[in-house]
């Protein structure tokens, strides 16, 4: 399986929080991830900062902010230049879509925590 570097958007150390468990999944799965929330701490050992980082060599972010949370976040996704955009359930924006594939950046419309489940992340 190929190790695909993953900036979870919208990191929360709430166990509650669907974003909480896929950073945890991806990191038991051996993936290497990278993550921004509302405040700064740590989970499963991943650092989760509060501001956008230039982090390099990103393959996927996958989304955890709802539509409108996302939009100060336009310009900074392009410029990570990833490969995909997972757009978990709620985080669907037919706006952003428009940019990601005027910049030739698939778009998955899907659940990160399925995709690492049934192996087809």
């Amino acid at each position: 399986m190929q190790q695909k570097k993953t900036l979870v958007l919208g990191a929360s150390d709430n166990p509650m929080r669907y974003s909480y468990l896929a950073i945890n999944s991806l990191v038991r799965r051996g993936h290497p991830v990278v993550a921004i929330g509302l405040k700064e701490t740590e989970v499963a050992g991943v650092k989760v900062l509060t501001t956008p980082a230039p982090f390099a060599d990103v393959d996927t972010i996958t989304l955890y902010l709802n539509p409108m949370r996302q939009e100060q976040y336009y310009d900074y996704i392009l410029s990570l230049k990833p490969d995909r955009v997972i757009f978990n359930p709620g985080t669907e924006n037919p706006e952003l879509y428009k940019l990601l594939k005027q910049n030739n950046i698939e778009i998955e419309i899907a659940c990160t925590l399925v995709m690492l489940s049934t192996s087809q992340f």
